[in-house]
């Protein structure tokens, strides 16, 4: 496996253990539906969450974060109408971000984006 899928990987599986530790209930990952994947799809209380995870080995100019852009919302905003149809859901949905850089000299960095966009302005 590539170094950067051994890092995604490890960037998610943190991800997932942050948000059981706040309480989510984590309901699947890396949830695939045709040539799309949702990273985490969790539950914080009666809210559906769609969790894109974004993983850096170190500090860049950019933040991990800001590479979700207006195609990669549109690509989550589809795949969650999807999971949403498939499992026959009636549930808020909110979109999550959480950006992670690891740094082997420090202390991993973790910061989770609640409501990191919303689905009338990824259309």
């Amino acid at each position: 496996m590539a170094e950067h899928n051994d890092l995604g990987k490890l960037g998610e599986q943190l991800a997932r253990d942050f948000l059981i530790a706040k309480g989510y209930q984590i309901l699947e990952q890396n949830w695939v539906c045709g040539h799309k994947e949702i990273d985490i799809i969790a539950l914080d209380g009666k809210e559906l969450v769609i969790v894109e995870v974004k993983t850096r080995s170190v500090e860049h100019l950019i933040d991990p974060e800001e590479t979700v852009d207006k195609f990669k919302q549109r690509f989550l905003i589809w795949a969650a109408e999807s999971y949403v149809e498939s499992k026959r859901l009636d549930l808020d949905v909110r979109f999550d971000i959480v950006a992670i850089v690891i740094d082997k000299h420090k202390k991993n960095r973790i910061e989770h984006i609640e409501n990191a966009f919303y689905p009338t302005l990824g259309r």
